[in-house]
């Protein structure tokens, strides 16, 4: 799918929807194997504004119904069936996993995905699998969520129960519109131009996120140009959003902003220079939290900064008014 496909419009209030899968149950759909529902507040009241969801029920897709009986996990940690907890001999395994990989092919465009905690077809992770005795025996990932993940690796995914945790919510969400803007200015018409501008607005973002990861993208980039841009593009694409999901913590985030804040040396006077420091210092001790030492720096980056350390991702990676670094 292309670029111009990446994305919808909310009709009443004008404003672009990046597209995102998400289990059908979170947003009230009554598709459980008792007929109930796992509604999302945070989703439908918050993301929704931002989000376009295409909602699926992988057991719902392959037939099972509602209400209907239960599945669960059964056997091998790393290769589980999913077996009927009433009945072993349904077993749908072969039919969740390819669901789970026949909704990736078809669904090229989206830009994340939002599983239901602990479901059998779709956890993420920590589902629990059985011993066919019916005792715990350990926890892997839902069949559906697992092929799908194995399908696209560089797609943002994320279970909803984990989205109350700020960090977790913040990297998810800052991820989905890393790949929107990637579909929206690189897919359309690629070329190895593209990327090394895609890839000059976010090098902030990856060293927040991986200084490692930001070294070896430079370095991937550099040694690219004998490279074929069909084999360029999904390459760096699996490996910049590998790097983003890492956690990016107080240290990486200080010294970020530390070396955005080295843009201003010469443009202000000692005391900002020295707020600046303080502010940033205090993040990292943990006393203030992101949004306050970032709204400085880019008080001062709006009058004295380059067009290049304006452009920055890092400085806006996504609505502000979803106040993610409030609570970072």
């Amino acid at each position: 799918m292309n670029g111009s496909q990446n994305s919808m419009t909310d009709k009443t209030t004008g404003v672009q929807q990046i597209p995102v899968g998400i289990s059908a149950c979170l947003l009230g759909q009554e598709v459980r194997f008792n007929g109930g529902h796992k509604r999302s507040r945070y989703c439908l009241e918050v993301l929704q504004e931002c989000f376009h969801y295409e909602s699926f029920c992988p057991e719902m897709a392959i037939g099972l119904g509602v209400p209907r009986q239960p599945i669960r996990l059964v056997g091998d940690n790393a290769q589980p069936q999913a077996l009927g907890t009433d009945d072993p001999d349904l077993n749908v395994t072969d039919a969740l996993i390819d669901s789970g990989r026949n909704f990736a092919a078809s669904h090229s465009h989206l830009c994340g995905y939002i599983l239901t905690k602990g479901s059998p077809s779709c956890g993420m992770e920590r589902v629990k699998v059985y011993h066919p005795n019916g005792n715990p025996d350990g926890s892997g990932s839902g069949l559906f969520a697992r092929a799908l993940m194995d399908a696209m690796p560089w797609l943002p995914v994320e279970e909803e129960a984990r989205l109350n945790d700020p960090v977790l919510r913040e990297n998810f969400i800052l991820r989905v519109f890393a790949l929107h803007h990637w579909k929206q200015v690189v897919e359309p018409e690629p070329s190895f131009h593209k990327i090394q501008q895609f890839h000059a607005r976010y090098k902030y973002t990856l060293m927040a996120h991986s200084y490692p990861g930001y070294q070896a993208l430079g370095r991937l980039l550099a040694d690219a140009t004998a490279m074929p841009l069909e084999a360029l593009m999904p390459e760096y694409l699996n490996q910049l959003m590998g790097y983003l999901k890492e956690r990016a913590g107080r240290k990486s985030h200080a010294n970020t902003l530390l070396h955005i804040f080295g843009y201003l040396k010469k443009s202000i006077d000692g005391d900002c220079k020295q707020e600046l420091v303080d502010t940033i210092e205090q993040y990292r001790r943990g006393e203030v939290h992101l949004v306050v030492p970032l709204t400085l720096l880019k008080h001062y980056l709006k009058r004295y900064g380059s067009e290049y350390i304006n452009e920055q991702a890092y400085l806006d990676p996504y609505p502000h008014e979803l106040g993610l670094r409030n609570y970072i």
